[in-house]
């Protein structure tokens, strides 16, 4: 249950609606009993037995006293006034009229406690959303590579769906049945303690069967949330992949790839619901059991004579015993649909747990203004889970207003070294420094303000030209925009867009060319104007004219700024002030395009020539 009351602390404070939810299920339950109670002298006056009751109670007006006798001897009392004045029919009517005002009153305040109870699961779900989300955004961008798309989509759609169905919604029976339990208890124990005791005696066998089959179902639950994470991942990743998936005529065998995740998922649900649906009619069986167990041990002390109960007392007992066995069924059934939901709140509640690798120091500062530059001093860096380093002992600096280029073959640790800068890694050895001062002991939202970043995959979003341009920017003018937009040499294919700088650009700007998605992405940095730039391949997938236009605007958003360039095209770096050579992680060779290629045995001279080759 500990998990539940995590969950449950998603709902303070609880002062907010616990008085309120108290009060009204209480007043609730109440009625409700009282409803059942009143079949005593409602058959009394059916059946002529009243005689000898309104006598006694009409020589003897109770005294006010708050318990169950009091309210009992009142009651019998207006009965016995009511039959007095206006006989066996006048009482009739006051004792219907009174099942009716309790049954309208009970369930008065039964609305008003499920009005509490649906703001209070409304609530809850929407901070646990809140809660997973903002962790989501908190956490470093390791944990992304490394996890699946595909099983966070589930936690934050279907684990919290789960929750909301299976936990939440058992507020109502976790705190309305207990009150009715007890209340139902008392007053049988008022009519017959050899009877109830009997009762007491044999709930518990329903009770050791339900937590029997609630033991089995978490486990199978737990089986359930991970297939259906994994079945979504399949999803993603054919959506993702679609045109590869077609264009390798590979429907086929995606299509068994996804029927064999969900046949997985679909033989693990039934075992589910099978076990699930096993809880209701077993309680019944056994509270019905129960029923005529007690039907048969009362009706032979009733017809023996050995019993204190009139055949009036003991008919209203027999129908609250069974009204005993709906909240015990309620708490059944819910202690048996509650373990998928908490199998599913575990697996947020992992999710919001989670210790972010990247955050800022306890006594971390503001980033400072760039005055000097950046700087690597002996770093080295492994990934999580490797066995070696990916990055040895790099020593660089690139000081402020000039452009220093990163290339080298594929996996040498271009991209993992402009990685370091805006801290999604930090560095296993060594300090990344801006200005002197290490990266790690600044905060992170002022350090990424500084820096601007363009990556081969334009990160676009499905919304408007203007609002990704200004994406993060909500101060930025229209005029701004259009600013921007034409230094990244986007303006004019903007303005051919059927709306404009308003036009809708779809699923990760699906509906625009690659240079075009690129030159959004170049306007995006213009518009932040940032000290710093990282531009990450920002032309290699692009054919020649989008790369003539892309490399203009990255000349232009380049100039008088401090520039971190990987690239695979050797011609667009040629006049970065220093070229960086990496190989298996290490530099290889440094210097201008010119003094690289006087060193025909260079690294640099051989990738040169390899690309005036397949140019």
């Amino acid at each position: 249950m500990k998990i539940y009351w995590r969950l449950l602390q998603f709902a303070r404070p609880f002062r907010a609606f616990v008085p309120a939810y108290f009060f009204c299920t209480l007043l609730g339950v109440v009625f409700g009993l009282l409803n059942f109670t009143l079949i005593i002298p409602l058959l009394n006056v059916l059946f002529g037995t009243t005689g000898k009751e309104v006598q006694a109670a009409l020589a003897h007006p109770p005294t006010f006293q708050l318990t169950i006798d009091f309210a009992r001897d009142w009651f019998n009392y207006q009965v016995g006034a009511q039959i007095a004045a206006h006989g066996k029919v006048g009482a009739l009517a006051f004792v219907c009229g009174a099942v009716v005002v309790s049954v309208l009153l009970s369930n008065i305040f039964k609305y008003l406690a499920l009005r509490i109870i649906v703001q209070v699961r409304a609530d809850i779900i929407r901070r646990v959303r809140t809660a997973l989300y903002e962790r989501m955004l908190g956490l470093e961008l390791g944990y992304f590579t490394a996890g699946r798309k595909g099983d966070l989509m589930s936690r934050l759609t279907n684990d919290v769906h789960e929750v909301e169905n299976s936990v939440i919604n058992t507020l109502l029976v976790v705190f309305r049945e207990p009150f009715q339990l007890v209340g139902f208890a008392v007053i049988l124990l008022t009519m017959s303690v050899q009877l109830t005791l009997v009762m007491l005696l044999v709930m518990p066998i329903s009770g050791l069967a339900i937590a029997t089959l609630a033991k089995r179902l978490k486990k199978r639950a737990k089986e359930s949330q991970h297939l259906l994470g994994t079945l979504l991942t399949v999803f993603d990743e054919t959506l993702a992949g679609m045109r590869v998936v077609q264009g390798f005529a590979a429907e086929g065998w995606m299509l068994r790839k996804f029927h064999d995740e969900n046949n997985r998922y679909a033989r693990v649900s039934r075992s589910i619901g099978n076990a699930r649906d096993a809880a209701s009619p077993l309680s019944e069986f056994l509270g019905v059991a129960a029923v005529c167990l007690i039907l048969f041990l009362g009706g032979r002390l009733v017809l023996n004579g050995n019993s204190d109960l009139t055949a009036s007392e003991f008919i209203t007992y027999i129908v609250l015993f069974s009204q005993v066995l709906v909240p015990v069924k309620s708490i059944g059934n819910a202690f048996s649909n509650i373990q998928r939901g908490l199998v599913a709140g575990g697996r947020i509640l992992e999710v919001v747990d989670t210790k972010p690798g990247i955050a800022d120091a306890p006594d971390a500062q503001l980033a400072p203004a760039l005055t000097t530059g950046l700087t690597f001093e002996n770093v080295s860096f492994r990934y999580p889970g490797l066995d070696q380093d990916v990055l040895h002992q790099i020593n660089l600096t690139v000081p402020r207003g000039r452009t220093v280029a990163l290339v080298g073959s594929s996996g040498s640790g271009k991209s993992t070294l402009a990685d370091l800068v805006p801290r999604f890694y930090d560095p296993t050895a060594g300090r990344v420094l801006l200005d002197g001062r290490d990266l790690r002991t600044l905060t992170l939202p002022s350090l990424r303000e500084q820096i601007g970043l363009v990556t081969q995959e334009s990160i676009l979003f499905n919304d408007t030209i203007l609002a990704n341009i200004a994406f993060n920017h909500a101060g930025a003018t229209r005029q701004q925009v259009e600013d921007a937009a034409r230094v990244a040499n986007a303006h004019e294919f903007i303005v051919r867009q059927p709306e404009g700088y308003d036009t809708i650009i779809g699923d990760r700007g699906a509906r625009l060319s690659g240079g075009q998605r690129q030159r959004l992405a170049i306007a995006r940095a213009v518009l932040r104007n940032p000290p710093l730039l990282i531009l990450d391949e920002a032309t290699s997938a692009l054919d020649t004219e989008s790369e003539r236009l892309v490399q203009e605007a990255l000349m232009n958003l380049m100039r008088g700024r401090t520039t971190l360039v990987i690239a695979h095209r050797l011609s667009t770096i040629r006049h970065a002030d220093e070229i960086v050579v990496l190989q298996n992680g290490r530099i290889a060779e440094r210097g201008s395009h010119d003094v690289l290629l006087t060193n025909p045995d260079g690294v640099y001279f051989r990738l040169h020539g390899l690309q005036l080759l397949s140019d």
